[in-house]
């Protein structure tokens, strides 16, 4: 595989859009700690609501669903990774789909942006949600392979919007010569991430309930759905590797970048109750948000182009997940009030 990253070339500026999100904090951690030193990171929250912060950053507050700010937030760049989207766990998407379409408006202005200031590179984060709905109906999903995604049946809503703008990308390339990389994000989780409020994922909702039930001295647990849809979760630090190998690659379609390790959500609570030394009493709400019944990743796509795919096992990421809400409770910390304007809920500093 042809690497096209100029290693030598440190001070080229990468603009950051989702910056105030977990993984677009964990994403500009990794390029400070790999020697990048022309950062813009870029989110509509107030600063004081970004999960990570850096002073040798160009941090601009600004709203990138509006043209002329996506155009500000380009000025004099080279690559542009866009992680911003309206977005949440099942809950959040079933219940706000229009919002999550509003989403087309940031990738259309930035895309625009890039033409028109001569940006040479773009990343798009699109999601797994993308996929047929037809080829998620049975538990045992044998993974979703890139083309799985036509004949076209996406997530109603958030899912139709990362379609959409995942051909505006292929066009875009194809019209006006943008390098554009995309890649279908798998559920990532992390330490640091969201763990409250509505818009938290399964993997931290699950350790946030557990612990809440030890510290009460109950057992009970809520489930959404009957337990047996599967997922699977890719963890953080596999995540951000991802997206860099992926940007600095030839692929020029979008790709998987998920785990391909699948469990039940019912597993999923097998692994943290083995954590937290607690065995739950599970109650099923059978009417609650819960997405396709399967979906996992096939990861032969990536492992032929990168000779890589995640690879961080769902027991070792849990117990750090586990460990970091822990902590979190245990000081009375909570997300609940943040407002999220990314593809993720949080941020954490990579572990080199």
């Amino acid at each position: 595989m042809k690497n096209n990253i100029d290693n030598n070339n440190f001070s080229k500026k990468i603009v950051i859009c989702g910056a105030g999100g977990f993984i677009g904090g964990a994403l500009i951690a990794e390029l400070r700690c790999r020697g990048y030193n022309n950062i813009r990171a870029v989110d509509r929250k107030p600063m004081t609501r970004w999960y990570q912060k850096f002073e040798d950053v160009d941090n601009l507050v600004l709203d990138l669903q509006y043209r002329d700010n996506c155009y500000k937030a380009l000025q004099g760049a080279h690559d542009c990774y866009n992680l911003a989207a309206d977005m949440g766990g099942m809950g959040f998407i079933e219940l706000n789909k229009a919002l999550c379409m509003l989403s087309v408006l940031i990738n259309t202005h930035l895309l625009e942006g890039c033409r028109d200031l001569g940006v040479s590179r773009f990343f798009y984060a699109s999601s797994a949600c993308v996929y047929a709905g037809y080829k998620q109906l049975e538990t045992d999903n044998p993974g979703l392979k890139e083309e799985d995604a036509y004949p076209a049946d996406p997530e109603d809503g958030y899912g139709w919007e990362k379609l959409f703008s995942e051909r505006m990308c292929r066009h875009f390339r194809e019209d006006f010569g943008i390098r554009t990389r995309v890649a279908r994000f798998h559920n990532v989780y992390g330490p640091n991430g969201t763990f409250d409020g509505g818009r938290e994922k399964a993997p931290a909702a699950i350790c946030r309930k557990a612990i809440a039930a030890k510290q009460a001295g109950t057992r009970d647990i809520e489930i959404w759905g009957d337990g047996m849809q599967t997922r699977s979760f890719m963890y953080i630090d596999d995540c951000i590797k991802g997206i860099l190998d992926i940007m600095d690659s030839e692929i020029e379609e979008p790709i998987n970048l998920g785990s391909d390790e699948m469990v039940s959500i019912n597993q999923l609570v097998d692994i943290v109750e083995s954590i937290a030394e607690i065995k739950l009493e599970r109650a099923y709400k059978l009417d609650a948000p819960k997405g396709v019944r399967g979906r996992s990743s096939d990861n032969t796509k990536i492992q032929q182009e990168l000779g890589w795919a995640p690879n961080i096992r769902l027991k070792d990421g849990m117990r750090k997940t586990y460990e970091w809400i822990l902590d979190q409770m245990s000081s009375g910390h909570s997300k609940d009030a943040i407002v999220n304007f990314e593809e993720s809920d949080a941020s954490r500093v990579l572990a080199h």
